[in-house]
């Protein structure tokens, strides 16, 4: 996967500091700290609790009540002198007891610390979303409302391809209508999807966003400014898509799996194999890299493209070298090179 990308709504609230730099130099009273601690499996710990909008002293007060730190204001000149503290998410965090304050704070910053953490993948479908969701604590009725009461940046009708890929935790509290809000407001935060919405030409960022989420799907991130072209070339002719990608999320199935005759003729405003243009929605949700290759294609005048064996996915115009590959992939999927 990615590097991971911590939520940010909220999080440079969580950063600020209410005391100067100043102040602190100018402390005369010593900040008793706790020596860096030798950590292993039988080490205490204590789940707590960091609410949205807390300060850089709040935190330390946190800290220091629940016995992580020697005080709090040794957390606090250690979030000072460390930028990256401005990161630190609400939400619960598990740490150990009687650790040094940079020591905590590393410690806040590591997301496998982090309980129920959400983490939505790029190319996640809804449906996935939705289970995370629900097993984070919410009920399946209060994700459904929370997709069907969002607000959606215009001109869009549905969450699929909105729910950005990231890892998210929130605070004690937070309801699915604001957890799945989140989802959507740092789709809208990212550069690439800032580009997507004010997209202009002739497709509209509803279209792209669906073109996104098949790149996604389709192709590695070095291919995916080529899938978008073949894309493009291919609704610009006439010529259906035919990818496995939107069968696949017909029948809610994932990997690299043999597509059979029968899969191709489902009947299906998503089976491009049978229908011509894209499907109505998106097939999942793209991240960044994706949406700036559906925004940005490759030229070329490809109209197939094929996977023969990991990390080696060609393109071609040609159906006879298009065929010549696929008895390739075929060589190679039978000798278990996919496995």
């Amino acid at each position: 996967m990615k590097a991971y990308i911590r939520l940010t709504a909220g999080l440079a609230a969580i950063g600020a500091l209410t005391f100067s730099i100043y102040a602190v130099r100018s402390q005369v009273s010593a900040a008793p700290d706790y020596p860096n601690a030798s950590i292993n499996a039988q080490s205490p710990t204590v789940v707590i609790e960091i609410p949205s909008g807390a300060t850089g002293s709040q935190v330390g007060q946190i800290l220091f009540e629940n016995g992580v730190t020697e005080s709090a204001l040794s957390y606090f000149r250690a979030a000072v002198a460390n930028t990256k503290s401005a990161q630190v998410a609400p939400g619960a965090h598990l740490l150990n007891l009687k650790i040094s304050a940079k020591q905590a704070l590393l410690q806040l910053l590591d997301s496998n610390r982090i309980p129920n953490l959400i983490k939505v993948f790029e190319g996640a479908w809804k449906s996935e979303v939705k289970t995370s969701l629900i097993r984070y604590g919410f009920s399946a009725i209060e994700v459904d409302r929370a997709f069907s009461n969002v607000e959606l940046p215009k001109g869009f009708s549905d969450v699929e391809g909105l729910l950005f890929p990231a890892q998210y935790t929130f605070a004690k509290g937070t309801s699915a209508l604001e957890a799945v809000q989140e989802m959507i407001d740092r789709f809208k935060a990212e550069v690439s999807g800032q580009n997507l919405l004010a997209a202009s030409g002739k497709y509209s960022p509803q279209q792209l966003l669906v073109i996104a989420s098949i790149v996604q799907a389709e192709g590695d991130s070095k291919d995916f400014s080529k899938v978008s072209r073949v894309v493009r070339n291919r609704l610009e002719i006439g010529m259906p898509l035919q990818l496995d990608s939107t069968v696949h999320y017909i029948k809610k199935v994932r990997g690299q799996i043999f597509l059979s005759t029968d899969s191709t003729l489902i009947k299906s405003a998503y089976n491009t194999y049978r229908k011509y243009g894209l499907p109505p929605t998106p097939i999942g949700n793209p991240g960044s890299a994706a949406i700036e290759g559906a925004l940005n294609p490759s030229s070329g005048d490809w109209l197939f493209f094929i996977t023969v064996a990991p990390g080696d996915t060609r393109f071609t115009r040609s159906n006879d070298e298009f065929l010549q590959w696929k008895a390739l992939y075929a060589k190679n999927r039978k000798a278990g090179a996919f496995n």
